[in-house]
C-alpha cells in the first residue's frame, strides 16, 4: 500500500531522553511515494565509513530545524548514504525551508525494509536494498538507511534497527 508521508515519530515514547524508542513494525514493508518532499540536505566526515562529526552536524540542523518551525515529528526521518569512505549525506525531513541550510526536494517511489543488527552489515543491507529495487525494474534506484537510534540508545533498547530505503 502506498503512503505519502512516514510514521508518526513518537517523541514521548522515550525511556534514554535521547533518541526515542523506534517501532519497527510499523516502517517494515512500506511504500513511499515522495513528490518533491523537501529535505535539508548535510554532509559529514567520516574516517574509512566511522563518521567523525556526526553529532555536531546533526545538532547543527537539528537547531535549525526547530528555529525554523521545520520539524514535523509526523513526518519526520533523516535518510543517510554513504559517499564513500570519507563523506557521507543526510537528508533531514522538513516541513518548510530552513535559512542557513541547503535545501534539496526528493521525488520517487521507496521502498522500505527495516534491519536490526550491527553497523558492520551495512554492506550487506545495502547489497539487499539494491536486489529489492532491481526485483522491482529500477536496478540504479538509490538507497538510503535511516539510522533511527544512537548507538547508546541502542544497546539501552537491546535493537539497532535501521530502515533501508530503496528506490524503485
Amino acid at each position: 500500500m502506498p503512503y505519502d508521508s512516514v510514521p508518526f515519530y513518537d517523541l514521548s515514547d522515550n525511556e534514554t531522553g535521547c533518541c526515542p524508542q523506534f517501532h519497527a513494525e510499523n516502517w517494515d514493508g512500506l511504500e513511499l511515494n515522495f513528490n518533491d518532499k523537501l529535505f535539508v540536505l548535510a554532509r559529514t566526515h567520516a574516517v574509512f565509513h566511522v563518521p567523525v562529526d556526526m553529532g555536531r552536524v546533526f545538532q547543527r540542523v537539528q537547531e535549525h530545524l526547530e528555529a525554523a518551525d521545520a520539524f514535523d515529528p509526523s513526518d519526520f526521518m533523516v535518510l543517510s548514504k554513504d559517499l564513500g569512505a570519507w563523506t557521507s549525506e543526510h537528508y533531514f525531513a522538513a516541513a518548510k525551508e530552513v535559512p542557513g541550510e541547503e535545501m534539496v526536494r526528493l521525488t520517487g517511489t521507496y521502498v522500505t525494509k527495516v534491519f536490526d543488527g550491527p553497523y558492520s552489515q551495512a554492506k550487506q543491507w545495502y547489497d539487499e536494498m539494491k536486489a529489492l529495487a532491481a526485483k522491482r525494474g529500477k536496478r540504479d534506484g538509490e538507497v538510503f538507511f535511516y539510522y533511527t537510534t544512537c548507538p547508546k540508545c541502542a544497546e539501552h533498547y537491546g535493537h539497532n534497527y535501521v530502515v533501508g530505503f530503496a528506490e524503485v
